[in-house]
């Protein structure tokens, strides 16, 4: 028996208390003038609508809301954002609202944009495109996409929204064989600060397309856009292995994990997760390992980890647009439900097995001190570089392309001890994950980050770039909740 609420929640957050506001004249809203589609909606707390427009995955931090509005169409959403303006009225729009940060506490009392009703999916097998709405789910996408013969590189939950993923990277299983999910953005349609509809692409403001990919969030709504998609590999065949292992194996499992550092094939996949055991006592291993073609070949990869008395072993093809669903015991989706923890995020190129027991050690530790913890844990994202270091470091915003992993480290609790245990010890296996990761310096994955860290952090060498755009887009920073660029 395994408990991992809040070890995959991390990768994979509701509405607090409104402390006291400034006056806003919320009845421009409502005005005949605005004439907006009869099928958006505006809502107001206290009311089934409102809640469901603004419900976010994790409870442990986000904004809170007085307002909320659901446009039907892209036009309503340039509309909303011009009268928040008007009015001084902070906002921000959402699509999953899976992202979890402390940046979004910053939020005070604004307009909820929910975009859910913009969840048009359309799929154009002769170009090999496919445009999504800004409300669309990565769950939306599998059936279609599959269905025509194609895939889209996704990340490993089925909950988050698509666009917002994307803007951020969008790490996952695909990146080695077809980048991320940012390298297959084509064009996007987007709401600037002046609430400006406008196409996005290499051919049209090239340099904001050059900026949303990788910090997107710091520039606009995207109402919608198009991506790439690949034809099938093995006929949409993947193998699938999930893994679960006794503390006492650890030590060479991340000796497995060392060894891919420098002979990792594109077509492979990892995700490691430390979690509690409550049958054994102790602290277990659920390793998922994904090879994106014949299970022969797959098998072979993973033959070193079933000689280390794994206490469960499944092994199976499974189609990509049910891989969500069955990869680490169907995590990707079960996971969906609203939860509560604290994560933080880190980058390493180095995959140094000793910091991996390290870790271990101190989580299973942790688990001995704190019983009312044992939610707490580690993921461990090791996806195959490939495809990923093929474009230009230049090329996009996203920094961190020679990232080999992505740890994410996460903290549950039912006391105060065990809040303020379970956040230094995270703080410090975080550092220690920098020590090794051979960066030099502290580095994150924008889309998981804590909000704790610096904009070099987050951005990277794309900072001073990123901030001469910030200053032409968005000069009053009105896009500033989601770890914002500076503009001073």
């Amino acid at each position: 028996m395994r408990s991992t609420s809040a070890v995959f929640v991390a990768a994979c957050l509701f509405s607090r208390a409104i402390t006291a506001l400034p006056f806003y004249n919320y009845s421009v809203f409502t005005n005949a003038s605005n004439h907006w589609s009869p099928q958006t909606t505006i809502d107001y707390p206290n009311t089934i609508a409102f809640d469901e427009a603004t419900e976010r995955w994790n409870n442990f931090s986000g904004p809170s809301y007085s307002i909320a509005i659901t446009p039907a169409v892209e036009e309503d959403v340039a509309k909303a954002v011009s009268i928040a303006r008007s009015i001084n009225l902070p906002f921000l729009g959402t699509g999953g609202r899976h992202g979890s940060s402390l940046t979004l506490d910053q939020v005070n009392g604004g307009l909820a944009i929910d975009l859910s009703g913009l969840n048009g999916i359309s799929v154009d097998a002769e170009a090999a495109t496919i445009t999504v709405g800004g409300g669309n789910r990565l769950s939306d996408v599998y059936d279609p996409v599959y269905n025509a013969g194609y895939t889209l590189p996704v990340g490993s939950c089925a909950c988050p929204g698509i666009l917002g993923v994307s803007l951020g990277a969008g790490v996952g299983r695909y990146q080695g064989l077809h980048g991320l999910m940012l390298d297959n953005l084509l064009s996007a349609r987007l709401v600037t600060a002046e609430g400006n509809l406008i196409d996005v692409s290499a051919d049209s403001n090239s340099d904001l397309f050059w900026g949303i990919r990788g910090a997107g969030h710091n520039f606009g709504i995207v109402t919608s856009a198009v991506f790439r998609i690949h034809p099938l590999i093995n006929g949409g065949q993947v193998m699938n292995a999930d893994i679960v292992l006794p503390a006492a194996a650890n030590a060479s499992y991340f000796d497995a994990l060392q060894a891919l550092e420098e002979n990792m094939p594109a077509e492979l996949a990892t995700i490691t997760i430390m979690e509690y055991n409550s049958t054994t006592g102790e602290a277990q291993l659920l390793a998922n390992w994904v090879y994106i073609g014949p299970e022969d070949i797959g098998r072979q990869y993973i033959a070193p980890l079933l000689d280390l008395n794994p206490s469960l072993v499944n092994i199976s093809m499974v189609a990509y647009n049910k891989l969500v669903n069955v990869a680490l015991q169907g995590l990707g989706r079960s996971i969906c439900t609203p939860t509560f923890v604290s994560g933080y995020g880190v980058n390493y190129r180095n995959l140094s097995s000793s910091t991996f027991q390290t870790a271990f050690r101190k989580v299973n530790d942790f688990y001995v001190d704190y019983p009312d913890g044992r939610n707490s844990g580690i993921e461990m994202e090791i996806f195959a570089p490939q495809a990923v270091e093929a474009v230009a470091q230049d090329a996009t915003a996203y920094p961190w392309r020679d990232t080999r992993g992505f740890a994410l480290i996460s903290a549950g609790w039912n006391s105060t001890a065990t809040e303020q245990a379970g956040e230094a010890l995270m703080r410090e296996i975080r550092a220690d994950y920098v020590a090794t990761s051979g960066f030099g310096n502290f580095s994150v994955y924008v889309n998981y980050g804590h909000g704790d860290e610096t904009p070099e952090q987050v951005f990277g060498p794309a900072l001073p770039r990123l901030q001469t755009l910030k200053k032409q887009w968005d000069p009053d920073n009105v896009f500033r909740f989601w770890h914002a660029i500076p503009t001073q």
